[in-house]
């Protein structure tokens, strides 16, 4: 099994400087969310608060937690977990400082059945999460793992489209498929401020569609729907502008690649994958 140690070692030093950052920012805008406003999307709201209340839920990649503390807000037993020591000492503060019973733990995905016990009834992650890792056989693993037989595992993230092109979408420069190489940047900025001082270098990698849902299918996980948007409810992007019903589109191509996409699946009680951990 490949050793992944110096991506996430690096990854997460970048991530620890980008929450120093997002903390402060109108992307994330504490402030509101400590007024009582989710930081939930529409389309996850949509999809899944039925799902939700009075559940157990595990949330992966859950960055300081705004995600997981709204999923508690709205009735969920909810955990976050996150690669970012800073980042997880940050929703630990909301988390106490808002009087809600959610709890964090600081670990990769893959290590995650060694630091944590026991099964949910939803494993949810969203928005910016699978590109950032390499082998998605494990995270799948992973998932089944935590999963109580029935339960449900929720993904709503960018469209692997996306990400085959520059930052500016202007050409394809990156493959769709994974090509089990990563792509190497030398980070610059977050999303929330592009002239931050924040620089490092980061690993990353693209995936397909096929290969998350064979992944998650491999693992008794049966796909319930998957659905494709051509807007982004975030204005992360560059050469983006925003549209009537609040959601962001690249000019010029509004409305003709997909840029974000949902799925739910659920695991099968009778099946007996191994564990690829």
């Amino acid at each position: 099994m490949e050793n992944y140690a110096l991506y996430f070692d690096s990854n997460r030093q970048v991530w620890n400087e980008r929450t120093r950052v997002h903390v402060q920012s109108k992307f994330y805008d504490v402030a509101a969310f400590k007024e009582g406003k989710l930081s939930l999307t529409p389309l996850e709201l949509e999809e899944m608060q039925d799902e939700v209340t009075g559940k157990s839920l595990l949330h992966l990649q859950c960055h300081f937690g705004l995600d997981t503390l709204s999923w508690a807000r709205l009735g969920a037993h909810a955990t976050g977990i996150d690669l970012s020591d800073v980042a997880i000492a940050e929703a630990q503060k909301l988390n106490q400082e808002l009087g809600l019973d959610a709890r964090f733990v600081c670990a990769n995905v893959y290590e995650l059945p060694a630091h944590l016990q026991g099964q949910f009834d939803v494993v949810y992650t969203s928005f910016g999460v699978v590109g950032w890792l390499p082998d998605l056989d494990r995270w799948a693993a992973v998932i089944a793992h935590f999963l109580k037989p029935g339960g449900v595992f929720y993904l709503a993230e960018f469209h692997p489209v996306v990400w085959m092109f520059d930052d500016n979408f202007q050409y394809v420069q990156y493959a769709y498929h994974n090509t089990h190489q990563p792509i190497i940047t030398q980070n610059q900025g977050t999303y929330t401020d592009r002239s931050a001082p924040i620089a490092g270098t980061e690993y990353s990698w693209n995936h397909g569609l096929a290969e998350v849902i064979n992944a998650l299918l491999s693992q008794g996980l049966q796909l319930e729907f998957l659905h494709e948007f051509p807007y982004s409810p975030y204005n992360c992007f560059n050469n983006t502008e925003q549209s009537p019903d609040g959601n962001w589109r690249i000019k010029n191509m509004a409305d003709k690649i997909p840029m974000v996409y949902s799925l739910k699946a659920r695991k099968m009680a009778s099946h007996s994958a191994p564990d690829k951990q």
